[in-house]
């Protein structure tokens, strides 16, 4: 076992869902293999416009033949382990590149760079999660829980600040299995990309205390091995969160928002949609829900 690093494009051209599988070609079969039972992190080539660079983090399951394309191979992700980074870590930075094992002696970018899957040292791990995780603004759910820092949870603040080690390193990675952790950092990623507007009524309420009055709402639930992917997400108030879970309103492929004939006061349900009609959602398309999770919620939980 060991940690890597994946390269995936926002406009690839492979057969990758990064929260479920990983398609790569036989040359790296052998690589992928040694990542298996571990982490590894997604980077976004520099040459992409607007280039995420690492933004997210997942675990490795397993690996099979790709049994659609002839000579393809598909990484499986273990569900529930993506995590997309609260901020996107670019390729350097002030203190030079973030992941030093791609320099060779003379410090300088080797070809180990432009590999699509390579090994990624504790050291750099560990470096990339600091970057990707930490915490400007802490955004606490509206109610229920206390103002309590993301990394102030048990033991967890002290394993971020303890030397870069390969068993604390390890220790890090699998805090991030946490459901309190993952639930704080998903809330992150998604009311950064809504700017903290709820996507059905419009609304940006910021509360006396400085928090935002919406959730970070899954489409497809956890519970139903829904990912914390930011196409996952929306950013919803209180009330259209619950009658979005209950399958009181839904939206199509287009964003559209659908009311339930079952509803029992539509018109005061569309009294508290936007004007548009449809979800206002990012202006980035991969942070936008993506149709195959829009589907499940119709097909489980919208009352048609």
């Amino acid at each position: 076992m060991g940690y890597g690093v994946f390269i995936h494009r926002s406009d690839s051209i492979y057969d990758d869902s990064p929260a479920e599988r990983y398609q790569f070609p036989v040359q790296y079969l052998g690589r992928v293999e040694r990542c298996v039972g571990d982490w590894i992190v997604y980077y976004e080539p520099r040459k992409v416009a607007n280039t995420r660079g690492y933004f997210a983090i997942a675990k490795v399951e397993g690996v099979r033949p790709d049994p659609d394309a002839s000579g393809m191979y598909l990484a499986l992700i273990e569900p529930g382990t993506y995590l997309d980074f609260v901020h996107p870590v670019p390729f350097s930075g002030p203190d030079g590149f973030v992941e030093r094992g791609v320099l060779n002696e003379q410090g300088r970018i080797s070809g180990r760079a432009q590999a699509a899957v390579r090994s990624l040292s504790p050291v750099d791990l560990n470096r990339i999660l600091t970057l990707g995780l930490e915490q400007d603004v802490l955004e606490l759910p509206r109610t229920g829980e206390a103002g309590q820092a993301l990394w102030k949870s048990p033991g967890l603040e002290d394993s971020l600040q303890a030397p870069f080690v390969f068993e604390q390193t390890r220790e890090r990675v699998q805090r991030l299995t946490s459901r309190i952790v993952r639930d704080r950092l998903f809330r992150q990623v998604i009311l950064r990309a809504y700017d903290k507007r709820c996507a059905i009524t419009g609304l940006k309420l910021i509360n006396g205390n400085g928090r935002a009055e919406v959730d970070a709402a899954h489409i497809r639930p956890v519970e139903a091995n829904g990912p914390d992917i930011v196409s996952n997400g929306l950013a919803l108030s209180g009330t259209a969160h619950w009658m979005f879970d209950r399958g009181l309103i839904g939206l199509s492929d287009d964003l559209d928002i659908l009311i339930s004939r079952q509803a029992n006061d539509p018109e005061s349900i569309r009294a508290l949609i936007n004007r548009t009609g449809r979800a206002i959602v990012p202006p980035k398309a991969f942070e936008r829900p993506h149709p195959r999770f829009l589907a499940w919620h119709r097909a489980h939980c919208f009352k048609q």
